[in-house]
């Protein structure tokens, strides 16, 4: 579950409490229940994920849905601002479903045809949402399109002209009916205009609007019971802020809970996971970065924020999260239903969570995606697939079971502002290791000082540990033992996931 913390223009310690459940919607459990627990037994360090192309020849894929119509269609927007279809039994239709590029500003890296989604009587209505960043000066905006018409319908636009980067895209309809839409903080370094934590501009934000009717002048509602709604000074369509760039968020289709994906300046990128019905939660963006305090002076004392549930560094190789989704498909329920996926744009790292029932989650890096993923998307039966920048793919999702050949387990005694960690390796394989590094990250404000029976070196929060020559080799069920002397500032736990010459271990103790 989220964590509250409070902040002040100051704060350095952080104040950690369990967020209560709220009230849901008629769509998810019952008012009160949090993200559910899968009954899996299936350790996710057992877990491997690899991809296989079945398309290619896309132009800058940016997002990828499927109607839900009986056709088995996958359909893909592309940068330029192309929407093409993908059919597992034809391949890629090579004349796109729509094309919008008179209407789209693709100046910038970051700006193009971003998000699309389908409502639920696509099949009827034949209207899907699209956002793209328009002419003539990339305002960040919505449109509904109805097939078969030339030009798409303009519902809301937000002003994004002086920096080409952090537009978010992501749309969606919720368990609720409504449409979400995310939007970037307005570009730039460290928030120059101090979107995230304003509530007077769309930018740093998740949306939540009704358009399945109009409301006065506009072509779109504000829920009722939409967060900010009457309140003076405030966007009524805002439903969640504090973000700097939410390129791609989904919501679980078992219990509504919704997982964001939000890229990080330069130290933490990180995942929120929130319960049906937290509107108003404030994810910190840019008073804190991940769990840090990133900017003191855009805080506001007495504000609290919803902490993520996972974060990592780019120093492991990484640069910007992507956001993925809960796999709810038949094909591998047994080893992954229920199991959250996301990558990193440049370490191509996969990244499983899953709430573990008590408050806490299970994570563990079980495999790579192709270079440059952009996106997930489900098929309507729940299979997952992603899409590649360059050079441009559609790739099908699978899941395997290869159990973990190596288990960590961990001792920490704390005291004072100092910590040792005793670290146990267990070669739980059949063939003899010989030579190993172990990686892993520290918890945040711990510094290593000396180590033993291991040849360590910290980057940042991250740490590469090697064998000391006399233990390299870990015979099959046997062990080695390392620990290393760190200072802390708080935060006296030990790593959470470790990774023995590339591959992810089990965790024990």
């Amino acid at each position: 579950m989220p964590r509250i913390r409070r902040s002040g223009p100051f704060l350095l310690a952080l104040l950690l409490a369990v967020l209560a459940a709220v009230p849901a919607s008629a769509a998810a459990p019952a008012a009160g229940a949090p993200p559910r627990a899968e009954t899996s037994p299936v350790p996710l360090t057992d877990l491997a994920v690899t991809t296989t192309q079945v398309a290619s020849g896309l132009s800058r894929p940016t997002a990828v849905v499927a109607p839900d119509d009986g056709t088995g269609r996958l359909f893909i927007t592309e940068k330029p601002g192309t929407v093409r279809v993908y059919h597992p039994g034809t391949g890629l239709a090579p004349d796109p479903l729509l094309d919008i590029s008179a209407v789209v500003d693709t100046s910038g890296n970051e700006r193009g045809l971003l998000g699309i989604a389908l409502p639920p009587d696509f099949a009827e209505s034949r209207e899907l949402y699209l956002a793209y960043t328009a002419l003539p000066d990339g305002a960040v905006t919505l449109a509904r399109h109805r097939l078969g018409e030339t030009r798409p319908e303009v519902l809301l636009a937000q002003e994004h002209a002086e920096y080409s980067n952090h537009n978010g895209g992501q749309l969606a309809f919720g368990p609720d009916g409504y449409l979400y839409w995310s939007i970037g903080d307005g570009g730039g370094s460290g928030d120059p205009f101090r979107s995230g934590q304003r509530l007077d501009t769309l930018l740093g934000k998740i949306l939540r609007i009704d358009v399945s009717r109009s409301c006065g002048a506009r072509p779109y509602c504000v829920p009722a019971d939409n967060p900010f709604t009457g309140v003076e000074g405030a966007r009524e369509e805002i439903w969640l802020y504090g973000l700097r760039n939410p390129w791609r968020f989904s919501f679980d289709s078992a219990d509504g809970s919704l997982w964001i994906g939000d890229v990080g300046q330069g130290r933490w990128e990180e995942i929120d996971h929130l319960t049906p019905g937290e509107g108003g939660a404030n994810l910190g963006w840019s008073c804190h970065e991940g769990f840090e305090v990133f900017d003191p002076d855009h805080c506001t004392s007495g504000a609290e924020h919803t902490e993520p549930v996972f974060t990592y560094s780019p120093y492991t190789g990484g640069c910007s999260v992507i956001g993925g989704r809960v796999y709810r498909g038949a094909e591998y329920a047994d080893l992954a239903g229920g199991v959250y996926l996301a990558t990193d744009y440049c370490s191509s790292t996969v990244w499983a969570l899953r709430p573990d029932g008590s408050g806490g989650y299970e994570q563990a890096e079980i495999g790579r995606m192709p270079t440059q993923v952009t996106a997930f998307g489900a098929t309507a039966e729940g299979e997952l697939y992603v899409v590649n920048d360059l050079p441009g793919g559609l790739h099908r999702v699978s899941v395997a079971r290869e159990e973990a050949t190596c288990r960590v387990d961990r001792a920490v005694t704390a005291w004072g502002d100092g910590l040792t960690t005793e670290l146990t390796v267990t070669n739980t394989g059949s063939a003899p290791v010989d030579g190993w590094t172990l990686e892993f990250s520290l918890p945040l404000g711990q510094t290593v000082v000396s180590d033993w029976n291991t040849d360590l070196t910290q980057g940042s929060n991250v740490i590469t540990a090697s064998d000391a020559g006399h233990n390299g080799t870990i015979a099959p069920g046997a062990s080695v033992t390392l620990g290393y002397l760190a200072e802390h500032t708080g935060d006296t736990s030990p790593p959470e996931r470790f990774m023995l010459n590339g591959d992810a271990c089990a965790v024990g103790d």
